[in-house]
């Protein structure tokens, strides 16, 4: 089983002149239940769909499984995904040997910015950048599934 283990944290300085790439990314959610998500993604001309499982207790590891699908395909599936579409960028920074993933989100999510390293184990030391914020792993606020269902924008005016 294909497990993906990642660290997330919020971006607290200017990043984006360090990246190498950027791609504009639109995904929906056919699932977004604890136990399971099945995202549909349509990055750049590309479309992807992925099934990722429930998150270890300390939302470090979890499964993930993806496949491409034609970009068609995927904007065809978007419209049947529950409401709230995440519309980001995402940049990639590469930081010693590490690249981040650095999402700046729109619509219901502008202002929030978060960054994420795919590390080989649990353990895995990485150079943290000046520019990288508090951690956020584990906070199932940001994990994007529910960024769909309870918009940064909301909490920002809830309070």
């Amino acid at each position: 089983m294909a497990q993906e283990i990642e660290r997330k944290f919020l971006v607290a300085g200017e990043f984006k002149s360090l990246a190498y790439q950027s791609v504009r990314i639109v995904q929906g959610y056919l699932c977004s239940v604890p136990e399971r998500t099945v995202r549909v993604r349509v990055r750049g001309d590309q479309g992807f769909i992925t099934i990722k499982g429930k998150s270890d207790s300390e939302g470090l590891s979890r499964y993930e499984w993806e496949k491409q699908i034609a970009v068609e395909e995927a904007r065809e599936l978007l419209q049947l995904c529950e409401p709230g579409v995440i519309d980001k960028v995402r940049y990639f920074v590469r930081v010693g040997k590490h690249v981040f993933e650095v999402d700046e989100f729109y619509g219901e999510n502008e202002g929030l910015v978060v960054a994420e390293v795919e590390l080989k184990n649990r353990d895995e030391a990485f150079e943290r950048p000046e520019w990288l914020g508090p951690e956020v792993t584990g906070d199932l606020r940001y994990y994007n599934g529910m960024l769909s269902k309870c918009p940064y924008k909301r909490w920002l005016a809830e309070g």
